[in-house]
């Protein structure tokens, strides 16, 4: 566990934000090279990476990153949703998701035995016709894309049940398994920042920015998120080769600016007390210092990876 003080946040802001942010974001950057390198030395018997971790982790953007570190050094990588091997909804289970009685956490919502018969073929370098989900319509349909698995390409999973055995069902001499969530405590006097809080913030402007929800809305759905995640996330995480923080140092001080406005009337929520605090004592970091590589893209908007 890491703990890092909003003094020294401010601290480094100070002595210059762009320099403050590019220093971060490298340092991220060289702990994926080190994974990738391992990645890159166990390929020929472990051709799939797979990445878990709760939401608000990083996990999309993290798994793209490494896709473009392993490309460039001529092991061609594909990064795969787990989301697109869901299991398509019921009308009846449509009505039960939207009356909330229907667990969207499970791994249940996961169409195993699929997954499981295409990451075999990848591995045996078979041709696979991909899925894609409409979750519009709650629908898995044929995306139209065939994968053939090269002798030097690698498939990266990136979901939140991808440690679990029971959704993945290869044997780990297949595998490499990463396990990534924010682990970073701050503090503020004697204020600490829980990490949950700081991806119900990742959450909140991902929200906002892809889906249109209000901060509240995001709020409203925190303590089912995390119930989810003590069920069905934390369990596995021992079963990650490697565990990394996602936390980017500079990250509170773009959100400040980012969230100011919505989040000025949420005072009330005692939920969010400690998250307020620590914002309140942040130096604001303007969006336009990101690049647009950097894993907080994935929540702000604008990044290399969207699609």
């Amino acid at each position: 566990m890491i703990i890092l003080s909003t003094d020294r946040i401010n601290e480094q802001t100070k002595q210059g934000a762009e320099r403050f942010v590019r220093a971060t974001d490298d340092a991220y950057t060289a702990q994926l090279h080190a994974i990738a390198e391992h990645i890159r030395n166990t390929y020929r018997t472990r051709p799939i990476v797979l990445i878990s971790g709760p939401s608000g982790s990083g996990k999309t953007t993290t798994a793209h990153m490494l896709e473009q570190i392993l490309d460039g050094w001529g092991l061609e990588s594909h990064t795969l949703s787990m989301d697109n091997y869901f299991k398509t909804l019921s009308p009846e289970e449509r009505a039960a998701a939207d009356r909330g009685e229907l667990d969207l956490e499970s791994p249940e919502r996961v169409d195993a035995a699929l997954l499981h018969e295409q990451l075999a073929a990848m591995v045996r370098g078979e041709p696979v016709s991909l899925p894609v989900y409409d979750f519009v319509n709650s629908r898995r349909t044929d995306s139209g894309r065939v994968l053939t698995r090269g002798e030097r390409e690698i498939v990266i999973l990136e979901g939140i049940h991808t440690l679990n055995p029971d959704v993945v069902r290869l044997p780990d001499e297949n595998m490499t398994k990463l396990y990534i969530s924010v682990r970073t405590r701050v503090v503020f006097e004697d204020v600490t920042l829980h990490p949950s809080k700081i991806r119900l913030l990742r959450r909140m402007l991902r929200d906002r920015v892809g889906r249109g929800r209000k901060p509240e809305e995001t709020l409203s759905l925190f303590a089912s998120v995390q119930r989810g995640e003590s069920r069905f996330i934390m369990p596995y995480k021992h079963r990650a080769d490697f565990d990394i923080d996602t936390f980017i140092a500079y990250e509170l001080g773009v959100y400040r600016r980012a969230m100011a406005e919505e989040l000025a009337h949420l005072h009330h929520e005692p939920e969010l007390d400690a998250l307020l605090t620590v914002l309140d004592h942040v130096e604001e970091i303007p969006a336009e210092t990101v690049p647009r590589e950097s894993l907080i893209r994935e929540f702000i908007g604008g990044g290399q990876f969207e699609h």
